[in-house]
């Protein structure tokens, strides 16, 4: 037999899970409103958030107490792709006026943000929680804004579990036929250094790279196309 207190214990889990998992709706919404309010044309009004920070830090106040399953793939997937990206805007705005994510030391790997039940830095979430976590899906390199001009644009919507797959598919599409993210010219083709440095993630079942864009072009690059790399831009996306 279950004992009283053995049952108390569970019961209490349980109740403490439905609580967080009721917040999460919540979140998805608030954070819709954040980014509708404060992203335009793929940049971030910093200064502005600067000026009323409530909003962010109720936002991540609220994003703390949430704890999720990978189980539960795409709630998982589209708090954590906020969440990198909310605490990117944080790390600015406690670090503004700034011209680059790179002007503060440890931005990404060293800066800890207390999210989802963990102290972790960008780097972590992006790389042990989504990229370890689902290691095919190279879309998520397309909608972690990491604050530099050179990163895909941000959108001003929440990622959301109902519409991320088709959320995902929208901004590679929009990157990958943007003629300023991947540069023809003549024979050559250069692509950003997400390419480089994410090599693998785009070169499974051996794909190469100009195989990978080409699944979301509408304009094919010639599979003998030869590859460079041009240089990231970290200015900050910020609003002018």
């Amino acid at each position: 037999m279950i004992s009283n207190k053995t049952l108390t214990t569970f019961l209490f889990a349980i109740t403490f899970q439905i609580g967080l998992a009721q917040n999460t709706p919540e979140f998805f919404s608030k954070a819709d409103s954040f980014f509708k309010t404060y992203v335009k044309n793929g940049r971030v009004a910093y200064k502005d958030i600067k000026a009323n920070p409530e909003g962010l830090n109720e936002l991540l106040s609220l994003a703390k107490g949430i704890s999720l399953s990978k189980s539960d793939t795409k709630t998982y997937q589209a708090f954590w792709i906020n969440g990198y990206n909310l605490s990117v805007i944080k790390g600015i705005v406690d670090n503004y006026p700034i011209k680059s994510p790179l002007d503060k030391a440890g931005f990404f790997d060293k800066v800890t943000y207390d999210i989802g039940g963990e102290h972790i830095t960008l780097n972590d979430i992006e790389n042990k929680l989504l990229r370890a976590n689902f290691p095919k899906e190279a879309r998520f390199h397309f909608v972690l804004v990491c604050a530099g001009l050179g990163c895909p644009p941000i959108i001003s919507n929440a990622y959301l579990p109902n519409t991320l797959d088709a959320q995902l598919q929208e901004q590679t599409e929009l990157s990958l036929n943007d003629s300023n993210f991947i540069r023809l010219k003549g024979k050559k083709v250069n692509l950003s250094q997400i390419f480089e440095w994410y090599n693998k993630d785009f070169t499974q079942e051996g794909k190469s790279l100009v195989d990978f864009v080409n699944q979301y072009r509408k304009e094919k690059i010639d599979s003998n196309t030869k590859v460079g790399y041009y240089p990231y831009d970290w200015t900050l996306n910020e609003t002018k």
